[in-house]
């Protein structure tokens, strides 16, 4: 049986596509190859004069070769237009908005490559990774963290409430993910909670509505504010390089007693905060049902507040703005 020689069709095929100066020429190319009047559709016409074995092998062979030339044509075509406007993006004008070039994979935000690093920096020494909703309960977000009814916080001007009776709201702070944690959890708990949270803040070079945190939270018997001290340093050094220097100066929390403010000692000699974190207030610890045997010690800190200080970045804007020209420095 008399067979058409395939790959001298693709080779022709390809001495076409290499000719090709206009994406209409594909077009014709097709109907000249695959088309009613082709090759291909000859060479199916004499299918039934065929043994039924041979009708089998040869139209198997026939639809393959329909559909590498498709296959050819089809990717060529994609090819051969986005090299032309590639020319044209480059001999007409420089467009930095616009990357016509195939970029493969994808990379972390920079927001979620500090979360990553500080949670792995707290797993090292056994800390688990806790999380919870952010739509939460006045009672998870204020009441089970000793927060009283008049405290400004809880103000409709400070919280962003999702209901008229304000029972409802979308967390301020992942401290109450430690709360529902100590719910479901009997100590000792050694955990951090990584996550996002919400406050009715103007934007400014250091606030957002929005904005990233990690709580932690260590519960058990005899712990101290020496023990707060040693974790949080061992962080600091961990994430800032060896050298830094910190200090913890008097502060005020309703969920810690005593509380402080973590400060680190800058290049120029400033001393910047990073940080605020206490011994857990024993009421916390009862409305939990944790008996008085226990202590334990919180903190929490500010993601974008450590990527601005670590890379030097002067507004949180330039976070969720997704300018590609500042993400791809990270």
């Amino acid at each position: 049986m008399p067979e058409l020689n395939l790959d001298k069709i693709l080779a022709s095929l390809d001495l076409r596509i290499s000719e090709v100066t206009l994406p209409d020429e594909y077009d014709q190319i097709s109907k000249d190859y695959l088309g009613k009047d082709s090759l291909l559709a000859e060479e199916r016409k004499k299918l039934p004069t065929l043994s039924n074995e041979d009708k089998k092998t040869y139209g198997k062979k026939l639809t393959e070769l329909s559909k590498k030339i498709e296959s050819k044509i089809a990717s060529s075509k994609k090819q051969f237009i986005l090299d032309t406007f590639q020319k044209k993006e480059k001999d007409e004008f420089t467009d930095i908005t616009i990357d016509w070039n195939r970029n493969e994979g994808s990379y972390k935000h920079i927001l979620s490559s500090v979360m990553d690093e500080v949670v792995n920096i707290f797993s090292s020494i056994g800390y688990e990774v806790a999380y919870g909703p952010e739509a939460e309960t006045s009672w998870h977000n204020f009441d089970a963290l000793n927060t009283p009814d008049w405290h400004p916080a809880r103000y409709e001007s400070d919280t962003i409430y999702l209901n008229s009776d304000l029972e409802t709201l979308l967390r301020t702070q992942t401290s109450t993910v430690q709360i529902r944690h100590m719910e479901q959890n009997d100590p000792p708990v050694y955990i951090v909670a990584p996550g996002r949270v919400f406050r009715s803040d103007q934007l400014d070079a250091t606030h957002s509505p929005v904005f990233h945190q990690l709580e932690g939270l260590a519960i058990d018997k005899n712990l101290s504010f020496t023990d707060l001290k040693g974790t949080l340093e061992y962080f600091t050094k961990e994430f800032f390089g060896e050298n830094i220097e910190t200090k913890f100066i008097p502060h005020f929390f309703p969920f810690t007693e005593p509380s402080a403010e973590v400060l680190v000692k800058w290049n120029d000699g400033s001393w910047l905060e990073i940080l605020g974190c206490g011994m857990v207030d024993p009421n916390v610890l009862e409305n939990v049902g944790y008996s008085k045997e226990y202590k334990g010690f919180a903190w929490g800190v500010g993601i974008e507040r450590l990527a601005m200080l670590r890379y030097k970045i002067d507004h949180i804007k330039n976070f969720y703005e997704n300018d590609i020209r500042f993400l791809e420095q990270f």
